[in-house]
């Protein structure tokens, strides 16, 4: 089998309310990957909010698609190396991380599609059966419309809801964190997300408004780029700390594990490096007991989960509009059932391209 050619584009899809309060759309970068055999595999990246698909899908089309034609796409670990070590003087972080991240999903969706195989299958099943918390909480919601998100989740089955704490006073964030408990009561566990905005010791201050909370976990509390700080802020509160959203790399992760700097990791699969690197991530995590729980795209995600024994949860942000993909899994008490169609699963809609294209 042989990669004949790559189409590749920019989806510009918006989101709903109240999402739209925070970021009015997203942007999934894609890859089409074409064989001589007929075989397609679909790849891509959702950029948060839509900054820097451009420079994704520019450098994903002009230098790493071109590696990869005329190449077996079954042989996914030897092309993960040929992008890695293509520029060299281009660390895969950033902007390459999320391309060559978008061409390794689609290259495992041809595996497993060649396999006859769901990905979770092909690489040694633990569950089909994912459990998902629900996510959003962002800043700008209303009381009224930060709790009603909540409930939602809640009455969908989850166990767990993750909020934002990005207001100025932490006494203001500790006050919408109760607002949510009292709210949902003690049969859901609740989350908060910092995304990097404090430092040490506003972190303590912070952490100390939320013991009362009985909280699963404090998620990015400095700037991912500071493992070190992160593991100071592990250290100093009584919160377990989560992190991982933005690192890329398995020796980023291996720092954040060697320093004890964070309970639970959480890759992204189109930001570390595609599945390849983050199954690498998730039994390095395995290795010291450290529980994984992958960053959105949980329609991807579940893959991940459900062959990792230290898999935890997926993130649950409900915001594809129906037209997108051809079938998007559909949470039932609390939980994901993995399909069982070969590959990762997921298609795009007749029509989403035409719909949603923006390059």
């Amino acid at each position: 089998m042989k990669i004949t050619s790559i189409n590749t584009s920019i989806l510009a899809v918006p989101t709903p309310k109240p999402m739209a309060l925070q970021y009015p759309q997203h942007k999934l970068v894609v890859a089409e990957i074409a064989t001589d055999q007929g075989v397609q595999g679909l790849g891509y990246s959702l950029v948060f909010g839509g900054g820097g698909a451009e420079s994704v899908h520019a450098y994903l089309e002009t230098r790493l698609a071109p590696a990869l034609i005329g190449e077996d796409p079954l042989f996914v670990e030897r092309l993960w190396e040929k992008m890695f070590r293509t520029d060299m003087g281009i660390r895969k972080q950033g902007v390459a991380g999320y391309a060559l991240s978008a061409l390794d999903i689609g290259l495992w969706d041809i595996a497993g599609k060649a396999a006859g195989l769901p990905l979770y299958k092909l690489w040694g099943a633990v569950s089909e059966r994912i459990p998902a918390y629900g996510s959003g909480g962002w800043s700008r919601y209303s009381d009224k419309e930060l709790v009603a998100e909540a409930e939602k989740y809640a009455a969908l089955g989850c166990r767990h809801y993750k909020m934002k704490i990005h207001l100025a006073d932490p006494r203001e964030n500790a006050k919408r964190v109760g607002l949510v408990r009292r709210a949902l009561g003690d049969g859901v566990r609740l989350m908060v997300d910092v995304n990097q905005r404090l430092d040490l010791g506003g972190n303590v201050r912070q952490a100390a408004l939320l013991e009362e909370y009985d909280l699963q976990w404090y998620e990015e509390p400095v700037l991912a780029d500071d493992i070190a700080g992160c593991a100071e802020v592990a250290r100093a509160i009584r919160i377990p700390v989560a992190t991982g959203e933005n690192n890329f790399t398995r020796f980023e992760f291996r720092d954040l594990i060697e320093r004890r700097a964070a309970r639970y990791l959480m890759p992204d699969v189109c930001r570390a490096l595609g599945f390849s690197e983050t199954l690498r991530i998730g039994h390095l995590a395995a290795a010291h007991q450290v529980a994984v729980a992958p960053h959105v795209v949980h329609e991807l995600s579940l893959q991940v989960v459900g062959a990792l024994s230290n898999g935890f949860l997926v993130e649950f942000i409900d915001w594809t509009p129906p037209d997108l993909f051809e079938e998007m899994p559909a949470c039932k008490d609390g939980h994901f059932v993995i399909a069982d169609r070969p590959g990762h699963g997921m298609a795009l809609a007749k029509g989403a391209k035409e719909k949603y294209r923006s390059a």
